[in-house]
């Protein structure tokens, strides 16, 4: 009779203890956030087809005002219909014009001529384009060119209720304890091989950790590019190996992220 009482509560306790029902990646190895940045035409011309034919679902950061968006905002609805991410990359893309390489920062978008109030309430206004879009009230936002603060004050404090996670873009892996879901990391793609994004995918997989991985160009549209047969290369592999690499969108990813450190603290 002891010994029956002992094991009904040893499974009792197993049962009701959240570190036991929440693996670390869906049980997988390692997860990887594919990711497109400031909406622009070869996101649908280049990547959204390749996607949608591999089953696979990527985030999209929208700067809602972009030339793409106003020209073809029904096939940027249809991305969300498609079961892919629409996340916040503010209104007009403004950046810190003085840092080196941003020449092509205008007097409007250079975000050192913003206050905190004005970048808080871009970003809250494009979280309600989003919503008119696909009817979500979830958004996870990407700092534009990886620029976090106003001054020396950050902005996104005051959003924390108001955004589940933001994306920045320093080249680094995260295992999931360490993930700052207001600060997550992410591998910025500059002219990188196949074979160059699947061994940082390896990487990922050797560790345990979290990749998230940036896009801009695809076969054009942006200095920072990659080809369209390294991108196709790159998903493919995915696709391949999904039975050991949770590929999902951010908002997804970071709200598993949410629920895994808060029952592992």
């Amino acid at each position: 009779m002891k010994k029956t009482f002992f094991l009904i509560s040893l499974l009792l306790l197993w049962y009701s203890s959240p570190a036991q029902t929440i693996e670390r990646w869906q049980g997988k190895k390692c997860a990887v956030v594919i990711t497109y940045d400031d909406a622009i035409d070869q996101h649908l011309d280049h990547a959204q087809p390749v996607l949608d034919s591999l089953g696979l679902k990527a985030t999209f950061y929208i700067a809602a005002f972009s030339s793409s968006v106003q020209k073809r905002l029904p096939e940027w609805k249809n991305l969300a219909a498609k079961g892919h991410e629409l996340g916040n990359h503010t209104l007009y893309h403004p950046c810190l014009g003085s840092l080196s390489g941003r020449a092509w920062v205008t007097m409007e978008t250079d975000l050192s001529h913003y206050t905190v109030r004005r970048i808080q309430d871009e970003i809250r206004m494009t979280n309600l384009f989003l919503q008119a879009l696909d009817g979500k009230t979830e958004r996870t936002y990407a700092y534009t060119c990886g620029d976090m603060k106003i001054g020396d004050t950050s902005f996104i404090d005051d959003l924390k209720n108001e955004l589940v996670a933001a994306r920045s873009v320093r080249n680094k892996l995260s295992r999931i304890e360490e993930v700052d879901l207001y600060d997550t990391d992410c591998y910025v793609v500059n002219g990188e091989s196949a074979n160059q994004l699947i061994r940082w995918v390896k990487e990922a997989e050797k560790t345990g950790s979290l990749f998230v991985i940036l896009f801009h160009g695809v076969d054009g549209g942006n200095p920072l590019n990659v080809s369209s047969e390294a991108h196709r290369e790159f998903l493919i592999y995915l696709k391949n190996h999904e039975q050991d690499i949770w590929i999902a969108p951010m908002l997804d990813v970071a709200k598993h992220i949410r629920q895994w450190q808060a029952a592992n603290r």
